[in-house]
């Protein structure tokens, strides 16, 4: 969908986004006070994401909170497109879904569309979906999630289980819908004109509710499901939209996985963060020191401040003295890279212990067709 100077969609993201603006065109809700205020009464805290606007939509998330304060349960289902290797930008839905099960004691289904990216990459074959997919899982495990109530759902390889209910739900979406949602020509595959069918399967793979954490490109997916829902007797999926995280490069678009020079991935060597946030990241400086030091920077615009403020700086304070710092001129762009190049390092130092942990574990987290 484009609104003005910039496009969201779920295979393609530029342009300096208005999240105001897109929240009118999706029809979505801004998150309001008074859900973040519920929120922390029932988890005991407000995530930092919730509290910076991270995750800023949502569709119905007050129904599965009138709910679940009512006794029912809700489950949790989100996912990756496996095209290419998981980059920090994935893991914003990924951790905050996990923060979000641990609270609300909840089951997860994380969907690996190794299908879908076989129909819109024109130089994946199967055998390449199906490589990315298992690099992608051993990321999402790394994160922490536990088997017993954790499953991993592949397309190509659950479609048994899955296309019984996508078939369900492939009844109820005509083509002229599908067209007028993603754009779809006489040229597209029949495949990509059917793979909204799958991606809404496991909405219903439980008998209750559902809530998305999940980046706000990705929305148009589940208003078809949403539409359909009580078609085939089932609960509206409830949705909560992520911002797109910027690449290195900076605004406009979003961290893609095939832009190796834009892109932290989560395998990457020290040596290798440090040389692409030098080199790469986007800088809200001033042309020159003497200039920075008068007119400070801006940390709006500056990739390794907002990179801090998604994800890799949790403490407000922290982040409000290197805000405050980076703005008055007190601190400059340099500075700010190595805050970042060291937050980040440090993470992806227990993240790759875990990662290499998860191999020996991924089948215990791998659905089993029923």
């Amino acid at each position: 969908m484009s609104v003005d100077d910039f496009i969201v969609t779920p295979w393609h993201v530029e342009g300096d986004i208005d999240y105001d603006k897109l929240i009118k065109k999706f029809g979505t809700e801004k998150i309001s006070t008074e859900i973040l205020t519920r929120i922390k009464k029932i988890t005991g805290e407000d995530h930092f994401m919730l509290r910076r606007g991270i995750f800023f939509s949502h569709r119905e998330i007050n129904r599965i909170l009138d709910d679940y304060e009512k006794g029912k349960k809700f489950f949790l289902y989100t996912g990756r497109g496996p095209s290419g290797n998981t980059h920090i930008g994935h893991l914003v839905p990924w951790v905050f879904s996990k923060w979000l099960q641990d609270k609300f004691d909840t089951n997860m289904y994380f969907q690996l569309t190794d299908d879908e990216k076989f129909y819109s990459k024109q130089n994946l074959t199967l055998e390449d979906t199906s490589k990315f997919a298992y690099e992608n899982a051993l990321d999402f495990i790394a994160l922490g999630f536990k088997p017993k109530n954790t499953k991993i759902i592949i397309n190509t390889k659950n479609i048994q289980t899955l296309y019984p209910i996508a078939a369900q739900v492939a009844k109820k979406i005509n083509f002229s819908n599908t067209k007028a949602v993603f754009g779809f020509t006489n040229e597209t595959n029949i495949g990509m004109i059917f793979y909204t069918s799958l991606q809404s399967a496991p909405c219903f793979i439980e008998d209750k509710s559902v809530l998305i954490p999940l980046g706000v490109d990705q929305d148009p997916h589940f208003r078809l499901t949403r539409d359909i829902a009580p078609k085939i007797g089932k609960p509206k999926p409830a949705l909560i939209h992520n911002i797109m995280i910027p690449g290195l490069s900076g605004p406009g678009g979003k961290m893609s996985a095939s832009d190796e020079n834009g892109t932290i991935y989560t395998t990457d060597s020290p040596a290798i963060v440090k040389k692409k946030i030098n080199k790469h990241a986007f800088s809200g400086g001033q042309s020159d020191i003497e200039q920075h030091r008068k007119l400070g920077g801006n940390p709006d615009i500056d990739v390794s401040y907002q990179y801090l403020r998604i994800f890799f700086e949790p403490d407000d304070k922290k982040l409000k003295s290197i805000h405050d710092d980076y703005k008055s001129g007190k601190m400059l762009t340099g500075e700010l890279k190595v805050i970042l190049i060291e937050k980040i390092n440090e993470f992806l130092a227990v993240h790759q212990v875990k990662r290499e942990k998860a191999k020996d574990h991924i089948n215990e987290f791998l659905f089993e067709n029923k």
